[in-house]
């Protein structure tokens, strides 16, 4: 799901209105009765002190009276203040929110070659989709890697926790050159143990090597052939180089995968002086002949852009239907309310000293 904060705004207006006409009307009906009440006491009989009229300049009671008019007009502010904000909470003050359901609905295979000469590659991937899966909602994943033999490190999942865990562990396997290691003994044994754990399973046919057909078609075989709600796609990240007899070709298995209705986009593991060879040119015409990206890796840090390219193109071809979602926000105007509030007991205080 894709959230877009769209503002806040009152829901009823209208009560908030309503309170604030309602305390205008009882002051000013107020403000009539007192008045009444005066007229009537000035024709009653009213006993009337000699020689008073002192008293309005003595500095004491003029001061009193200051005080107490200021009073009077705080215990106004305040009935107002809490009053507005009590009709603010009341009419629902709310946060509006856009969200895009059907972006959540992508089904996305990793399918990572992890032949030696892939390996700097798949480590680049890893991280750019470790960083990725931050932002999904409702996304599932999954990553299936290959040599020889395929091997599922986790089937399509949105459990955000095991996919992180399980990216960081390939990072760790692949995020190196095997040509580094030092198969003698010593200080590499760690290594190459954590990379051998990472890849086992993907050399079990030991009659080739790097089969890519035979690899793209398990990652196809990830999806729910009868779930067809959901947008799928598969990252294929490989050379094409092959050693051995694969049971699919490239063609063939990107048949399979457009037979299920399935996105294939390619990443090529090498550099540019690769490109134009026969293995990169199938590569390329496989991916692009049902409408997938294809990038070159020469520099591992571009795969960033490539996957920000797969991620968006796969995002506009979604039918995305918004849902307007609703929060209430009333803590700001809550908190007008108990200003008010707060203000007429501070001044009911000065007012009995």
């Amino acid at each position: 799901m894709t959230p877009g904060p769209q503002g806040t705004s009152i829901l009823w207006p209208w009560l908030w209105a309503l309170a604030v006409v309602l305390v205008v009307a009882v002051g000013a009906a107020a403000w009539w009765l007192a008045r009444r009440r005066r007229a009537r006491d000035r024709d009653r009989d009213v006993l009337w002190v000699a020689n008073t009229e002192y008293l309005a300049r003595v500095p004491q009671f003029a001061s009193w009276v200051r005080r107490y008019r200021l009073l009077q007009g705080a215990t106004a502010l305040g009935l107002l203040v809490a009053v507005v904000g009590a009709g603010a909470v009341a009419a629902r003050p709310v946060e509006t929110d856009v969200v895009v359901d059907r972006l959540g609905t992508r089904d996305i295979v990793l399918c990572l070659d992890v032949s030696g000469s892939m390996i700097e590659y798949d480590g680049a991937v890893l991280k750019v989709f470790q960083e990725l899966v931050d932002s999904f909602e409702g996304e599932r994943i999954a990553l299936s890697i290959f040599n020889s033999s395929s091997r599922t490190v986790f089937p399509l999942t949105n459990d955000y926790t095991l996919v992180q865990e399980e990216l960081q562990r390939g990072i760790d396997a692949l995020d190196k050159d095997p040509a580094d290691f030092d198969y003698t003994g010593g200080s590499d044994d760690a290594e190459i143990l954590e990379f051998a754990e990472f890849t086992a399973g993907t050399t079990a046919n030991l009659a080739g090597a790097s089969l890519i057909g035979d690899g793209l078609a398990t990652c196809a075989l990830q999806f729910d052939a009868e779930d067809t709600e959901r947008s799928r796609s598969i990252i294929l990240a490989t050379d094409n180089y092959v050693s051995g007899e694969p049971i699919y070709t490239l063609p063939q298995a990107a048949d399979l995968v457009a037979s299920r209705d399935i996105t294939l986009h390619g990443i090529f593991g090498g550099s540019e002086r690769y490109e134009g060879t026969p293995e990169e040119t199938e590569y390329r015409e496989t991916v692009e002949a049902d409408g997938g990206l294809y990038f070159l890796a020469d520099d591992p840090a571009a795969v960033q852009g490539m996957v920000d390219d797969v991620v968006a193109q796969q995002a506009v071809e979604l039918d995305a239907s918004p849902e307007v979602v609703v929060t209430d926000r009333p803590t700001g105007w809550f908190l007008v309310a108990v200003a008010g509030v707060g203000l007429l007991l501070v001044v009911a205080w000065r007012v009995r000293q």
